[in-house]
């Protein structure tokens, strides 16, 4: 299973499922992040966390952690 932790700067990628459960998830999907969402990697933070995309046309930053629980093609 590959997440969106795994994606490399610069990809485009496609939401596959959201894992996790309540809240979590939730809050991901509230942030546009939805099964068949196209997601542009802009840039990885140095240490990994966190992930600046690119979601339905805005810029979003996601922790590391939320990161894991999407799982991309």
């Amino acid at each position: 299973m590959k997440t969106l932790r795994d994606a490399a700067i610069g990809s485009d990628v496609k939401v596959v499922k959201l894992h996790g459960t309540g809240p979590v998830k939730r809050r991901i999907m509230d942030m546009g992040i939805t099964k068949g969402a196209d997601i542009h990697v802009r840039k990885v933070a140095p240490l990994g966390d966190p992930v600046e995309v690119t979601v339905r046309g805005y810029e979003l930053t996601v922790r590391k952690g939320d990161a894991d629980l999407i799982e991309i093609e």
